[in-house]
């Protein structure tokens, strides 16, 4: 009897074995496009009875020019009612049944999701649609939205944390295209309008300008049915953001961004430049190189900054990715009397990638963290989703997800090295740092050409 109990367990490890070494790959899904140019993304997922939708738009900050915040007071609007549907009635409706409906926008694209139960279908994929097709556009709901938001922009000079990346994408990408800033600037929201938004909806809010995703517990065959019914008269227009965004040269010199807040008692500071677009081929192999240098809690730079040294609460480093560019950023805060010292250290640490290497102890210990991290990133219906709509907004392939794990395990500590080599930025630096200008003006000339700006400014230019 214990014999084969013996053999029974063994074979159930060796089962749980397999399964925990095989590789994470997408599930599978449907794509395809319906007659007015609409993309369709359905994946069936039935293990609870949720749904999950998103409709992409395919406009983002880099398309608003000098109206900054366009796009995002455009994609907020969307959910304040519809033509059928007064925004106290439409939020009535989506929380009587428990559903979440919600918009957001980055540089590149808009989106406008909802998640419900399986039963709510019919009647909040109806919503979804009308808030995309036929918004409401209410000269009194959008003149309260502007008047928080405007007042959200002014309170998020208070924290220097919510505004850097801002000031870092500009320094990085200049005045347009990915230096763009998304949720705009006071002046420039002061000056948009209910007409302003309508416009920029019947312009850029098209079938062949934008994908919508389903994901969750349905029958495939009936949805696509459900689609094409809600989604088919959609008109197709003759605007599409597939033109190549104006991508920034490398910087030709090192330079600092200071933005004084005469009030700081601590400085917050990004280091770093030019990085890479969402389609690169060797995504995979830097997100590891990245998770040593900053990207985990006993990261280089984490272990001395914060733990050997108590300069900071926590530093990190991370890639940010657009689908034709991007920036690297090594990024902490500390207090104003030790804010040289601590980018000292950041750039001691940061300059170990080519001093030192990485040795294949660390870098083992690396790929074990990131692939244990990965399939958790892609568990519900609502993450799913959100990759399929990245997928289309920052237009990647699933390769990256199917491949990620075969990546990870064929890195070596050479590979590592050519990767540092070639993708992490060394020469001109560029560094923002948002404090006390008085206190540390002059000790940041050592590190390149210093400009300054207040952070209440609204606009700025670098010379």
């Amino acid at each position: 009897m214990m014999r084969i109990f013996n053999t029974f367990l063994t074979l159930c490890l060796l089962t749980a074995s397999k399964v925990a070494l095989a590789s994470y790959t997408l599930p599978e899904y449907e794509k395809f496009t319906l007659k007015n140019g609409l993309t369709v993304y359905l994946m069936e997922q039935n293990e609870v009875p949720l749904i999950d939708a998103r409709v992409v738009i395919n406009v983002g900050a880099i398309h608003d020019g000098k109206q900054a915040g366009l796009s995002y007071l455009t994609s907020e609007n969307l959910v304040l009612g519809t033509t059928s549907l007064a925004k106290a009635k439409l939020d009535e409706t989506v929380d009587f049944v428990g559903a979440n409906l919600f918009s957001s926008t980055n540089l590149e694209f808009s989106t406008v999701g909802a998640s419900f139960a399986k039963k709510d279908s019919e009647k909040i994929l109806t919503i979804l649609r009308d808030t995309v097709l036929t918004p409401r556009f209410d000269q009194t709901e959008f003149d309260k939205f502007k008047t928080r938001h405007a007042l959200n922009l002014t309170q998020q000079k208070e924290s220097p944390r919510a505004v850097i990346d801002n000031y870092f994408n500009r320094l990085v990408f200049g005045e347009n295209g990915y230096g763009s800033i998304v949720a705009g600037d006071k002046e420039s929201v002061d000056k948009l309008t209910v007409a302003d938004i309508k416009m920029h909806h019947q312009k850029w809010y098209t079938a062949n300008n934008a994908a919508v995703v389903i994901v969750g517990d349905f029958d495939v065959k009936q949805m696509k049915r459900d689609v094409n019914k809600l989604f088919g008269d959609w008109e197709k227009g003759s605007q599409k953001a597939s033109d190549p965004i104006s991508v920034a040269a490398k910087p030709a010199k090192a330079q600092v961004l200071l933005v004084n807040k005469g009030d700081a008692r601590e400085s917050t500071f990004l280091i770093g430049g030019k990085g890479i677009a969402m389609n690169n081929k060797d995504r995979v192999g830097i997100s590891v190189v990245n998770t040593i240098l900053g990207g985990r809690f006993t990261s280089w730079l984490n272990d001395e900054l914060r733990v050997n040294t108590g300069l900071t609460y926590g530093a990190r480093s991370r890639f940010a990715s657009y689908s034709q560019d991007g920036s690297f950023a090594i990024s902490t805060f500390t207090k104003t009397e030790t804010t040289i010292d601590a980018i000292d250290l950041a750039l001691k640490t940061y300059a170990r990638l080519w001093e030192k290497g990485i040795d294949e102890k660390t870098l083992a210990s690396a790929k074990a963290y990131v692939k244990g991290q990965f399939p958790p990133r892609f568990e519900t219906s609502g993450q799913l989703a959100g990759l399929l709509a990245n997928m289309y907004g920052y237009g990647f392939g699933e390769s990256y997800i199917n491949t990620f794990e075969e990546q990870v395990d064929s890195l070596t500590a050479k590979k590592a090295a050519s990767l540092i080599k070639q993708y992490f930025p060394k020469e001109n630096l560029q560094f923002v740092v948002v404090g006390k200008a008085e206190a540390i003006r002059d000790s940041l000339t050592k590190y390149g050409q210093v400009s300054q700006v207040d952070i209440q400014d609204i606009g700025f230019e670098i010379k």
